[in-house]
């Protein structure tokens, strides 16, 4: 933001004007991979093999109420409320995973989510990528509706 010489603020464009050739392909395989995260209008999630969360788009924060801040120092297991679902532990890579699961809110409250796969399937991936749908009103509605 700058100054004006009227003392107000005004916004200044940082874009790079867009060729007039340029397709829209074009513009998208220009964009930084966490830009196009964070405008996601879906929860996502980023984590390291450890589980260390790298990375939580505006959507995510807000779903759990956090601050980017301070989903950067957890472990995407400290925000499960359940570890495990039935018997199994969930995963964050991998085709063993449970979809539904509970996220704990940062006031304490449980959230049902339906948990994507990871976008990043091959084993030498560093990075784990997922997206999360919140169907808590689904469970009030219906308390006996199953999972996935």
């Amino acid at each position: 933001m700058t100054e004006s010489t009227s003392g107000k603020r005004r916004r200044v464009e940082r874009r790079r004007p867009t060729p007039p050739d340029q397709l829209p392909i074009d513009a998208l395989q220009q964009m930084p991979a966490l830009v196009v995260l964070e405008r996601l209008p879906a929860p996502a999630l980023a984590v390291d093999r450890a589980g260390m969360i790298l990375f939580a788009n505006r959507s995510f924060c807000d779903m759990l109420g956090y601050l980017p801040a301070e989903l950067a120092s957890m472990k995407f297991d400290e925000l499960l409320r359940r570890r495990t679902v039935g018997k199994r532990r969930v995963a964050l890579n991998g085709t063993d995973i449970e979809r539904l699961v509970e996220l704990k809110h940062s006031d304490g409250h449980a959230l049902r989510v339906s948990m994507s796969r990871s976008a990043m399937h091959r084993r030498d991936d560093l990075v784990a990528l997922v997206t999360f749908h919140d169907r808590t009103e689904e469970f009030w509605v219906d308390p006996k509706k199953k999972g996935d």
